[in-house]
């Protein structure tokens, strides 16, 4: 392997990589910056994240600018405000030891008046997103007839977000004769498009195979349903006491929940998704780069940008809805020469997405089983008993307290003591997880009628079911979107073939009867209502008094068939609904946890 010197760089730039414990290029780095130096042909760029990037294009652009010149010289694109700030401020690492050159980080959410004094000033570089970037164009305040080097970087991911126009727009206000450098850790279809469209006669360079996932990565599934999803990520991180992970869900809402549901649960966790302000987004990635948050739950396009080299873990909550996203998602993990192991969540109906996806890393998925109650308590007690073994005493600190301490404990044999120290940290722990469920035994976590009605909870029917292609997700949903009340605890979800059944609160019964009557929501086009139901009594027969109907006076939003009829189109009225429920014996909730008084009970979501 070369050095940075063999490949062209000046001392200054030596000196300041050397500041930052560069040591040896990276392959992709290797390739990509004496090509950069040596010619000014377009160049693609293949290389998986965490592979060094931004310093392969970057550096050999800082060896060749003009520092005396003022004007726009390279203009950088990147997909989001994350990793343009992140690309910025590494090349401003890299011009430590060179004076005149000015970088200008362009972004939305950040004061465009302030980005213009910046420009104004004279930047060499500007590193931008392709928005704001499109909006300083407009405004004149960005003038690139003078660019030398246009760099798309995340290629894939602008064009993912629908990022075209924009760069359609960025291209016409650059020379023809700029070099044009396109990096991308994959290669779907839409990168070919934007080097015949963007790029003449462009040379390739890969590092690796184009897609390929790093071989620090390992790759698992775990087989769940909907209702054990958590539970089974629960378990996961629970096995794994030291985890350092992101978890990665497909929408603002799913990733706020997860983090809402691990967060009671009392893991250090947080979110980063398109909702939070950037003064928030930037709070939760300070202190996630610190460490003080442990597990981070996220979207793809907000996670873009987050340069975190000890991740042990890259948690996929549910698959990206573009496969291709998974190799940027477990690039995530395996960086900087350490092991990393990517998770996927599948049910019955995604496990077919992973074959694909192994075509694109070149890797086969290894199956795991979600961890057992006494696989978690083992490994979290060895966990303490390895950090009691490596603690280093200062006996400065602690001898003043040393004598009244072995007084209070001279009684106590050597077994008795790591007894009840073991206890004292592990009780409730091993309590919640005391004859825990298999969450692997398929036939039994995916029984819908399995689940029962607390005494805390209303039970209401609603007229939708399977056949309706509703499941406890969509469910979920369509109750948040009434606005009943903030954060409503809901309880069992029973999914039947034309209609099905939900808890809530109690204290929630009006109000939700309320919301849904004057809301007139619909489910893919049907009209919905819901009714509350009545519990059995323990010889199995209804109790007296009818259902609390909401909507029209006579209970209902016109006809329905009656239970007598087709067995394909039948939809239950008041009177002839079928009990589901059964007396809840077991105490436990929906994903087969046992409940304990410590807190860990009934979430409030559930996916």
């Amino acid at each position: 392997m070369s050095t940075f010197l063999e490949l062209g760089l000046k001392e200054p730039i030596i000196k300041a990589l050397t500041d930052l414990g560069y040591e040896k290029p990276t392959v992709i780095q290797e390739k990509a910056i004496p090509q950069i130096i040596s010619s000014t042909d377009d160049l693609k760029a293949f290389a998986q994240t965490g592979t060094g990037k931004t310093a392969a294009f970057s550096l050999p652009i800082i060896e060749l600018l003009e520092a005396s010149n003022n004007n726009v010289q390279a203009i950088i694109l990147s997909p989001t405000r994350e990793l343009a700030v992140q690309i910025g401020n590494n090349i401003k690492d890299f011009c430590k030891y060179i004076k005149d050159i000015r970088v200008t980080t362009v972004y939305g959410g950040s004061s465009i008046e302030d980005q213009i004094r910046s420009l104004k000033k004279g930047s060499q570089i500007v590193v931008g997103t392709p928005g704001r970037t499109v909006d300083l164009i407009n405004r004149r305040a960005l003038k690139l007839g003078n660019v030398q080097w246009l760099v798309l970087d995340e290629a894939d991911e602008m064009l993912n977000m629908g990022f075209k126009d924009e760069l359609d727009k960025v291209l016409e206000a650059t020379p023809e004769t700029k070099q044009t450098l396109l990096f991308s850790a994959t290669f779907p279809r839409e990168v070919e498009s934007i080097a015949r469209n963007y790029m003449t006669k462009p040379i390739e360079i890969t590092s690796g195979q184009k897609n390929q996932g790093s071989d620090n990565v390992s790759h698992e599934y775990y087989s769940v349903t909907e209702r054990t999803r958590y539970p089974a990520l629960k378990r996961i991180a629970d096995l794994n006491p030291n985890i350092y992970a992101i978890i990665f869900c497909r929408t603002r809402r799913e990733t706020q929940e997860v983090a809402d549901n691990l967060i009671k649960d009392g893991y250090s966790a947080d979110s980063l998704h398109g909702d939070l302000s950037q003064a928030q987004r930037d709070s939760v990635m300070g202190k996630f780069r610190k460490k003080t948050i442990q597990i981070l739950v996220a979207t793809d396009v907000a996670a873009r940008g987050l340069d975190v080299s000890e991740l042990t873990h890259v948690i996929n909550h549910k698959l990206p809805d573009q496969i291709e996203n998974y190799t940027h998602r477990s690039g995530r993990t395996g960086r900087a020469g350490n092991k990393g192991i990517s998770i996927v969540l599948v049910n019955g109906k995604e496990k077919g997405k992973l074959r694909p996806i192994e075509k694109i890393i070149q890797k086969k998925f290894i199956e795991a089983k979600v961890p057992s109650g006494k696989e978690i308590c083992q490994n979290q007690l060895m966990n303490l008993i390895d950090k009691v073994q490596a603690i280093e005493v200062n006996e400065t600190q602690i001898n003043e307290f040393l004598p009244s301490i072995y007084e209070k404990l001279k009684d106590l044999e050597r077994e008795e003591l790591i007894q009840k120290f073991v206890s004292l940290e592990f009780n409730t722990m091993l309590a919640y997880y005391e004859n825990a469920k298999d969450l692997n035994d398929l036939s039994s976590r995916d029984n819908s009628r399995a689940r029962s009605t607390n005494e805390n909870m209303t039970r209401f029917f609603i007229n939708i079911g399977r056949k309706d292609s509703l499941n406890p997700a969509k469910l979920i949903g369509l109750i948040n979107d009434q606005n009943i009340g903030d954060k409503i605890e809901i309880g069992a979800i029973d999914i039947l073939d034309t209609f099905s059944f939900f808890e809530l609160d109690k204290n929630f019964e009006d109000k939700a009867l309320d919301a849904f009557s004057s809301n007139q929501p619909d489910f893919d086009g049907r009209s919905v209502n819901i009714e509350v139901t009545k519990k059995e009594r323990s010889g199995g027969k209804r109790r007296g008094g009818s259902k609390k109907p909401f909507g029209k006076k006579d209970g209902g939003f016109g006809r329905r068939r009656s239970a007598e009829g087709s067995s394909s189109k039948r939809r239950s009225d008041s009177s002839s609904i079928r009990r589901t429920d059964r007396p809840d014996r077991s105490e436990r909730n929906s994903g087969g946890e046992r409940k304990s008084s410590s807190g860990f009970g009934r979430r409030r979501r559930e996916n």
